[in-house]
């Protein structure tokens, strides 16, 4: 396992993954041959990375090997098997696998890309294609402004370590990565999935939100690493594990699920689950929407003083949705007395979310960010409030991009998903469909994601970005990640500058 101490910039270069080495985990491409194929071996010569080949004693060429092909951008090379066959034989598309894999947000390649570097802990150059989606929009149309020249550094010279509390009340907290894990509730993950999440974050010195299911005994040794998340349901909150959580999260709203409060079906409601909720097992479990003692700032500070009675030290987090008025809410979370204001705009949560509430109801992230940044300038208090990011920040240049357009720092969900194997099949909801175990409550599935296997391949992921993270400031001539914080001019929005975004 690769840790945080053991980043060295000779070890683990900054490079472009070869192709048909990350994608060697399923053909991505379909390489056909056709029967006027006279198996004069013209395409075995020619690919380089062995696509075809003849065993010796057969008198025809094999079927060829999709999972090494790179597919049709090979055309623009002097090797390209489709080109040079001289029977015409050859053609190349994309395979029912890469068809099936994914979506928009979560092409093949970017999945691919995911599962690699959780293998292997080595990043992807920043110009790899993999570091962007299909979807048309968002993220997918930013672009960094990089000078050609690249120059070298030492990624132990460059800090991208994130202060959680700017304000004089609490425990002073620096995240040494500027990312935390979003919440995921007992009950819809695995217990394996959530052990792997926190002994990475353990690692790394970051921290894993517990989501609103409560707060299993089996946490409790990675309490310092440990978000607690108080929702609409008050699932699971009591007075010890206020006390011993070192940042709670009141969560008034979900960017993939706004104004319908959450839900666990019955599938997924164990006698375990059931046990830490206080409810019936197998049957289905709704948080209101919103919380109905909240209809001020006043109310909201109410919230907040409840918890600094309880745990004085303990950093206090809001997390909103992105309507339309999220600028107004982050600065009355301020007076209301949070550190954090963490924007969840749409697109993020998991398969078990309404697709037509992740599509149609809060604002997408990209623009929610630089609203609420430039609200809080103009009110003089952007300073004294960490400003966190989430709902569909899926790589390490989409959380660069978010803290470009003004962020401090993300929280990040999925991708931890997708690093354990996930296929974005979306099935979250149901207790046997994950095919991975990773969102499911059967003790057998759970058994396919070991912790410490899981937490391993976290690890790598987490390193892999770091060393993009570093890469990136190298190249923009700095040393700590902070500098990045509101830059928008180093971004471009296709071919207008990403200032423009959210005006």
């Amino acid at each position: 396992m690769t840790s945080s101490k053991d980043i060295h910039a000779a070890a683990y270069p900054a490079i472009a993954l070869d192709p048909s080495e990350r994608l060697r985990f399923m053909n991505c491409h379909s390489v056909t041959r056709a029967d006027t194929c006279i198996s004069c071996g013209m395409c075995e010569s020619l690919c380089p990375y062995g696509v075809h080949r003849r065993v010796e004693g057969h008198a025809k060429i094999l079927p060829p090997d999709d999972r090494k092909c790179i597919g049709p951008s090979c055309s623009v090379n002097y090797f390209f098997c489709v080109a040079n066959c001289p029977t015409k034989s050859l053609s190349v598309g994309p395979s029912d696998n890469s068809r099936s894999l994914g979506d928009p947000r979560w092409p093949a390649d970017v999945v691919l890309a995911t599962w690699r570097m959780a293998e292997t802990g080595k990043p992807m150059s920043l110009d790899d294609p993999a570091n962007c989606g299909l979807s048309g929009g968002g993220f997918d149309e930013l672009r960094f402004v990089l000078p050609s020249k690249k120059t070298r550094y030492d990624p132990e010279d460059i800090s991208v370590s994130v202060d959680l509390n700017r304000r004089g009340t609490g425990e002073k907290i620096t995240l040494p990565v500027p990312f935390y894990g979003g919440g995921m509730s007992f009950g819809s993950i695995s217990v394996h999935t959530m052990l792997a999440r926190l002994k990475a974050a353990k690692t790394w010195g970051t921290f894993i939100c517990t989501g609103e299911g409560g707060y299993p005994a089996l946490l409790v040794p990675f309490k310092d690493n440990i978000v607690l998340q108080i929702a609409t349901g008050l699932f699971g909150v009591r007075e010890e594990t206020i006390q011993r959580s070192r940042i709670i999260e009141f969560k008034y709203a979900q960017g993939a699920k706004p104004g319908l409060g959450g839900h666990l079906l019955g599938d997924k409601n164990t006698p375990d689950v059931a046990r830490m909720r206080e409810a019936v097992p197998y049957t289905s479990l709704f948080s209101p929407f919103p919380f109905h003692s909240v209809y001020s700032v006043e109310d909201h500070k109410k919230h907040l003083d409840w918890i600094e009675s309880v745990n004085p030290k303990a950093i206090l987090s809001a997390k909103v949705s992105t309507p339309t008025d999220e600028d107004m809410v982050a600065v009355g979370s301020y007076y209301a007395g949070a550190h954090i204001v963490h924007l969840d705009g749409g697109y993020g949560g998991t398969g078990a979310a309404p697709e037509i509430a992740k599509k149609n109801i809060a604002m997408p992230i990209e623009y929610a960010i630089p609203k609420v940044h430039r609200f809080l300038e103009v009110e003089g208090i952007r300073d004294e409030i960490t400003l966190i990011a989430s709902g569909g920040i899926r790589t390490a240049m989409d959380v660069a991009k978010a803290i470009a357009l003004g962020a401090d720092g993300v929280v990040i969900g999925t991708s931890e998903l997708v690093a354990l194997g996930c296929v974005r099949c979306g099935n979250c909801e149901s207790g046997r469909g994950c095919p991975r175990g990773i969102a499911t409550t059967d003790p057998e599935l759970e058994r396919l994601n070991p912790p410490d296997w899981g937490a391993e391949r976290l690890d790598n992921l987490y390193t892999a970005w770091r060393l993009q993270w570093c890469e990136l400031l190298a190249r923009l001539g700095m040393e700590d990640i902070s500098e990045l914080s509101g830059r928008t001019d180093l971004l471009r929005y296709r071919d207008r500058p990403a200032k423009e975004v959210g005006r």
